[in-house]
């Protein structure tokens, strides 16, 4: 061990001191020392003070924040702010981590500086458990639809260039903030292994919100392509063409959904998933 830390976890918590424990059980159990790990305490009116504090007494390599809540991007914003390593790692406090992620990490960081971004296969836990599969990353494909959780490792010096995440967003500012950070074609590096493990609830308010407010789904969309729309009309610069495409695709979507062996294979997973969920509850 250096004593000379590279990389800082971000570890923004609200209201979630059950799980904050099992969470930092292995960023500590990390095979690769050099860390430093910042708790943000968002206003939380649980225990979570009470937890990050044994932390912060439990091993110097700990610190703790408290800020009125603010919401997600503010928790963030305010501890890589007092960060000052050359990396950050943005860690969710309901989740876990292999603790060989950073000795698999470190050493393509350390030994590649183009790298601006580094994700890994991720697994889900919790009322699911199977890999979360994300779209392939091109920049292309990024601006339109995530490629990365948000837990994925950056610079703390492109954060600074890009100002952070934008704290109008109270949600898909991880997909904002990682257009900025690759938009002058930096380089992403992704492991092939599983070593996040992403905690699946049983009530997700931010999806039932985007199921029954649609309007506020959409206005997400919108600020991203507004704020960006020099990137977009670059990169799909007819979008006559791009909605036809949509419509050719919806289209034979349609027509596959009509389809007698489709809807066969769909009663017959229907089918399996009740017969599984059977199975485990004896």
């Amino acid at each position: 061990m250096s004593n000379i830390a590279q990389i800082t976890f971000i570890v923004p918590c609200y209201n979630q001191a059950t799980f904050l424990d099992e969470a930092l059980e292995t960023v500590i159990n990390q095979t690769y020392k050099d860390w430093k790990c910042i708790i943000v305490n968002d206003g939380s009116t649980d225990h979570t003070e009470e937890i990050a504090q044994n932390w912060v007494n439990k091993d110097n390599r700990f610190s703790y924040l408290y800020k009125t809540n603010g919401g997600l991007s503010s928790a963030r914003n305010a501890g890589i702010n007092l960060s000052n390593t050359t990396y950050i790692f943005p860690f969710d406090s309901d989740d876990k981590l292999v603790i060989t992620y950073l000795e698999k990490a470190m050493p393509i960081l350390l030994n590649d500086e183009c790298i601006e971004v580094l994700s890994c296969r991720v697994r889900l836990f919790g009322v699911r458990n199977e890999e979360f599969v994300l779209p392939e990353y091109s920049f292309k494909q990024l601006l339109l639809r995530n490629c990365f959780i948000a837990c994925s490792i950056f610079k703390l010096k492109t954060f600074k260039k890009v100002g952070g995440y934008d704290e109008n967003l109270k949600s898909f500012e991880d997909w904002d903030f990682w257009i900025s950070v690759l938009k002058e074609k930096g380089k992403h590096y992704k492991i092939n292994e599983l070593l996040y493990f992403y905690r699946k609830h049983q009530e997700n308010s931010l999806s039932n919100r985007f199921y029954k407010d649609q309007d506020f789904y959409l206005s997400l969309y919108d600020y991203v392509y507004t704020k960006h729309i020099k990137l977009y009309k670059e990169y799909f610069p007819n979008f006559i063409l791009l909605y036809n495409d949509y419509l050719l695709l919806e289209s034979f979507n349609n027509k596959v959904k009509r389809n007698f062996i489709f809807k066969m294979y769909v009663k017959a997973k229907q089918f399996l998933k009740l017969t599984n969920e059977k199975v485990n509850k004896k």
